[in-house]
């Protein structure tokens, strides 16, 4: 036996009422009414947010290429679809993306650089988004640029406290791209956060990456983390090719916020600067990204189950107890 992943890629956002029929014939063709009702009733309420305001919670892994711009990109905007209001940090000193990611890369004309040395207010350097304008993007700098020696964690203390201040209100949700490693600018990013959410991918080499910055996030006093798993492929699971959620969850001692499936259309989506959860029809991988959205809000978590592995094909010697 091994695991995958529990929660079903029931949509949870109003806005997909396109796919609750089909399912709901599915979930009466097996017998199951409370999987039905629950699903309703999800689908029916918005989630309630818990927790203090705002909300900072910085999104991290330690290896690069496992997911965080793009979770950051598609979270974020799950966050504004549901209501709740939301500012993107990108946190990743001189390689930003994840205005690349959002398509605001050409409307990015200040930084936080600039408001540090007077150039310009703080509202000038959020850049908000036209398809939902409770979603805003701060860059900490410009492309292929450096920061002064003087910046560090506590100038993005500062950065979070005047965006509570701020004449508009406090956003509800404040995320933070965190860049990869855990350099000085990994510091950085961590220091305003009271919640980490732990991108990793099914491979030896980003869950001991991931086990690394999980002890870093701890001594600095970040209690809540939950971890998301990403690119994660059901074939090689039940092929024994690839870890199981389970055996990444067992491994890192994480609560499991989200799993997100192998999908081709991210490529795609990045390319075009438009999230996967803006897509229609929605793909299984924006559909996850929303689910997790939703247990963010509410500081909920999921379980993984266990799935029957693929049969080993027999060899002809089989024949003979070989």
């Amino acid at each position: 036996m091994t695991s995958l992943y529990s929660s079903t890629f029931l949509p949870t956002n109003p806005l997909h009422t396109t796919l609750t029929r089909p399912a709901t014939k599915l979930y009466a063709k097996s017998l199951q009414p409370p999987a039905r009702i629950q699903s309703v009733l999800q689908y029916n309420r918005k989630p309630e947010l818990s927790g203090e305001t705002p909300r900072v919670v910085v999104i991290t892994s330690g290896k690069g290429g496992v997911g965080k711009t793009t979770t950051t990109a598609n979270v974020g905007l799950s966050l504004a679809r549901l209501g709740f209001s939301v500012v993107a940090i990108d946190a990743d000193v001189g390689l930003r993306n994840l205005d690349l990611l959002l398509g605001l890369e050409n409307r990015v004309n200040y930084t936080v650089v600039e408001v540090l040395n007077g150039d310009c207010r703080l509202d000038q350097a959020l850049v908000r988004d036209k398809r939902w304008s409770n979603f805003e993007l701060l860059c900490i700098s410009k492309p292929r640029s450096k920061l002064p020696l003087g910046f560090g964690g506590k100038a993005l203390v500062w950065l979070v406290d005047a965006l509570k201040d701020r004449q508009e209100g406090c956003p509800d949700f404040i995320l933070i791209d965190c860049p990869a490693g855990i350099d000085a600018g990994f510091i950085t990013a961590i220091t305003p956060a009271n919640e980490a959410v732990l991108v990793t991918t099914p491979d030896i080499t980003a869950l001991r990456d991931a086990d690394r910055v999980t002890g870093l996030l701890e001594c600095d006093g970040i209690r809540d983390i939950k971890m998301i798993v990403n690119r994660v492929r059901t074939d090689l699971i039940r092929g024994e090719d690839m870890m199981s959620v389970l055996d990444v969850q067992e491994m890192l001692g994480l609560a499991l916020l989200g799993v997100i499936p192998e999908d081709s259309e991210v490529i795609r989506s990045t390319n075009r600067g438009f999230p996967l959860v803006l897509n229609k029809p929605p793909t299984l991988a924006g559909l996850a990204f929303e689910q997790a959205a939703w247990r963010l809000v509410e500081q909920d978590s999921m379980k993984a189950v266990m799935v029957e592995e693929e049969p080993k094909k027999k060899g002809f010697f089989s024949f003979f107890g070989g």
